[in-house]
């Protein structure tokens, strides 16, 4: 089991997230439970189909650092 950085974004109406190591894995969801759900499948499926079709799957290499910055 690996663990990739997923990012979650504010879309207005829906939330989207996207997997900085998995290039095209994307997913959406109308609340973060939702989303989240929802990449973790599009995650086992973008693997699978990676795995399926003879590519590499590429390893975890992002990182997230949630910065604090005066505003």
């Amino acid at each position: 089991m690996s663990q990739y950085a997923v990012v979650i974004e504010d879309a207005g109406p829906n939330f989207s997230a996207y997997v900085p190591d998995l290039p095209g894995c994307v997913s959406a969801g109308y609340t973060l439970e939702e989303v989240t759900a929802n990449i973790r499948v599009a995650m086992t499926i973008h693997i699978a189909a990676l795995i399926e079709f003879g590519e590499e799957v590429p390893q975890p290499s992002s990182q997230v650092l949630l910065v604090d910055v005066a505003s």
